[in-house]
């Protein structure tokens, strides 16, 4: 652990959709508090749609700069584009005071380095020395770099503008060649730094010999975020979003019947993440966790509410719905096989063709000859389908949705049934159903097609209805 003076500082994660309303991010978060200026470290993300430009689409997956240099062709063009479309950006933040020459030669010079990597690493892979695996991977660490050092570099030639001595924590690794691991660099970087006058944003992207992409993909910005709050120990961590955490989806639900959570723990964390709607990134909980290290979850846009503080040890003192969550982009698999019955290992047989074709399931539920997994609909490959198909009796794909009812403390008599019978009321029929005796998180399979349905009867049931006081902390 560093010797940072942990006692005075704080650890703050800011999203790219707050990043990209950076006005509202100095407003309400950098400068909100004059008394609170410094012994602050901003983790900052890219703007909002940048990465999606470098890799691809995280929803959609349409193809970026990644894909074209996979191919071998076109990004080249790509860069130039993406190069413009960032000192676009850049342009909308001139009235906040960036210095646009300054930002747009810092564009020039990373995506010039990008280039020269990337041209570099198409020649090895012409050479055929290397494997093409590896080689992708790490463009992949390349490109995704890029948006974070822009939108980091940006903040403090804004900060430095409104008076604040801030300093930038360039974590990308472009400009040294010291094979460091992640953790390495981290502890390096902030060795003996001292926040006491000053300002720190570092990049939600850090370099390291093991590949943060390989590690995390899509969520190491939270990793980074994670890391640096373990290696500091500050007395909570916080993120900024552009939403609470609430009961519902308030685009669902509307934004009077979404309620703010106020308090959970991080097993509440993990049930939400394993069905897409990520608190924070599940690999970046779990040491944040082990460190006693609570993550406050704030709404930028309101600066003064204290949001909900994620802690380990946290239990409603009343029982309680917290969160109604889910998504309709699974499938149900299931296999009916008369063999099943009494046949041990059964199950196992099942899990090797999940585990050869990378599938990991949401859901599990099983009968004497029926057995059903719920996966997300990108898992479900023909090939994947034509070898079950091979190999058991009857094999069921079903595009579906699930809703999950998930709290701190719900493991009480007639919290299961209120909510079949909100589900009942709505007229939503239940296909698959699953709680484990822990009781944080009933899951219900239902049909795709009824899914904003049952958020809405569920909430209202559950959260809105209830009756229980939210706890604020």
């Amino acid at each position: 652990m560093s010797d940072v003076n942990s006692s005075k500082i704080s650890v703050e994660k800011i999203g790219g959709t707050s990043m990209t309303a950076f006005g509202d991010v100095l407003r309400h978060i950098m400068l909100h508090d004059p008394k609170r200026i410094y012994g602050r470290i901003y983790v900052v993300s890219a703007y909002s749609g940048v990465t999606n430009q470098l890799l691809e689409h995280k929803k959609t997956g349409e193809r970026g700069i990644y894909a074209l240099f996979a191919e071998g062709k076109g990004y080249q063009d790509a860069l130039t584009q993406l190069a413009a479309s960032l000192k676009k950006l850049n342009a909308g933040y001139a009235d906040l005071g960036l210095p646009l020459d300054v930002a747009d030669a810092f564009i020039d010079q990373r995506v010039g380095q990008a280039r020269e990597y990337l041209n570099a690493m198409q020649h090895v892979l012409a050479s055929g020395y290397l494997s093409r695996k590896d080689v992708l991977l790490a463009a992949r660490e390349v490109l995704a770099s890029i948006g974070e050092s822009h939108s980091a570099f940006n903040s403090v030639e804004i900060l430095k503008v409104n008076g604040v001595n801030a300093i930038l924590m360039d974590l990308a690794g472009f400009d040294d060649n010291e094979a460091w691991t992640i953790d390495e660099r981290i502890a390096q970087s902030f060795k003996g730094l001292d926040l006491s006058d000053k300002v720190v944003v570092a990049t939600g992207y850090t370099k390291g010999t093991e590949g943060i992409m390989r590690e995390f993909d899509r969520g190491y910005s939270e990793v980074t975020f994670s890391k640096i709050a373990v290696e500091v120990r500050p007395a909570e961590a916080v993120i900024h979003k552009e939403f609470h955490l609430s009961s519902a989806d308030p685009n669902l639900v509307g934004l009077e019947n979404a309620i703010v959570v106020g308090a959970t723990n991080y097993d509440v964390a993990d049930q939400l993440a394993d069905v897409g709607m990520e608190a924070i990134h599940p690999k970046a909980a779990k040491p944040m966790e082990l460190a006693g290290i609570p993550i406050r979850l704030k709404n930028t846009f309101e600066p003064d509410h204290p949001g909900t503080l994620i802690t380990k040890d946290f239990v409603g003192e009343r029982a309680r719905v917290e969160i109604v969550t889910g998504t309709d982009k699974v499938t149900l698999i299931e296999i009916h096989d008369p063999s099943m019955v009494g046949t041990v290992g059964f199950d196992a047989g099942l899990m090797n063709v999940f585990c050869k074709h990378d599938v990991s399931y949401i859901l599990k539920a099983t009968n004497a000859n029926s057995i059903a997994h719920l996966v997300w609909d990108n898992q479900v490959t023909p090939e994947l389908v034509a070898e079950l198909q091979e190999g058991y009796q009857v094999v069921t794909i079903k595009p579906s949705a699930i809703v999950c009812t998930i709290g701190s403390n719900i493991g009480i008599p007639g919290v299961l049934a209120k909510a079949a019978q909100a589900l009942a009321d709505a007229r939503v029929n239940v296909n698959c159903v699953s709680q484990t005796l822990r009781q944080v998180n009933m899951q219900f399979v239902i049909e795709r097609e009824d899914y904003k349905t049952a958020i809405k009867a569920l909430n209202l049931a559950l959260c809105v209805n209830s009756g229980t006081p939210v706890p604020r902390v």
